[in-house]
């Protein structure tokens, strides 16, 4: 149980720490975006009642605050656009931690990222009510067979903050659908309502009762 639990908080920070970056619009909307996450099929049974089942983020401009509950706590990331920066929050089992990472640890984070190509397509989708354009995402070396699929809304935002996150720096929009990848777990993220209202600029601060710890010290806490 204990090696299940450290792969599933270390899968959920990484896929957090991206998604926070990536998903963040700009042009001043605010709001709330709920997806439903679903898993490949060969995802460990015991594992798989362990991982989340929604992602929920809050957008403020350039500000975001991404939140996935497990069977073991709710793991929330801050990110500021404006500097490039995080806070990893984990609130488990009555021990509440803050990690900050500046954005040299984050690009640091992302050096085994391929470098990729976006070619949009004509195909679109509607998705919580927004129409969305179809973008593939490709290797940029031929070798690698590596190609993902993103439907995205520019309605939201012009996906500035996307250039944070190798895989989808060209993709010029809030992404509504999308696939993710971490530690050999396979999962979809698709928006199913979003939301248009005014939040707080107390979301995006470090909360009381949280001790700040570094990052080596959070991995040596989950394993790695």
């Amino acid at each position: 149980m204990k090696n299940i639990k450290n792969s599933v908080l270390l899968i959920i920070v990484g896929i957090l720490v991206s998604s926070s970056s990536l998903l963040a619009g700009g042009k001043g909307f605010q709001g709330i975006i709920i997806y439903n996450i679903s898993y490949a099929d060969d995802l460990d049974p015991q594992m798989a009642t362990m991982m989340p089942k929604t992602l929920k983020l809050m957008i403020k401009g350039n500000k975001s605050r991404t939140e996935m509950i497990t069977g073991f706590g709710t793991t929330t990331v801050l990110f500021d656009g404006d500097d490039m920066s995080s806070v990893v929050l984990m609130d488990m089992m009555g021990q509440k931690f803050a990690m900050k990472m500046s954005h040299e640890e984050m690009e640091k984070e992302n050096e085994d990222v391929p470098e990729t190509m976006v070619e949009v397509t004509d195909e679109t989708k509607e998705i919580a009510g927004y129409v969305c354009k179809k973008a593939l995402v490709k290797s940029v070396d031929e070798t690698d067979d590596f190609e993902e699929f993103v439907y995205f809304s520019d309605e939201l935002g012009s996906g500035i903050l996307n250039s944070n996150n190798p895989l989808f720096k060209d993709i010029d929009g809030v992404m509504l659908e999308y696939a993710n990848s971490d530690n050999d777990v396979n999962m979809k993220m698709e928006a199913i309502s979003v939301e248009k209202k005014k939040i707080s600029d107390k979301k995006f601060e470090i909360p009381e009762g949280y001790k700040i710890v570094t990052q080596e010290e959070l991995q040596n806490m989950f394993g790695g």
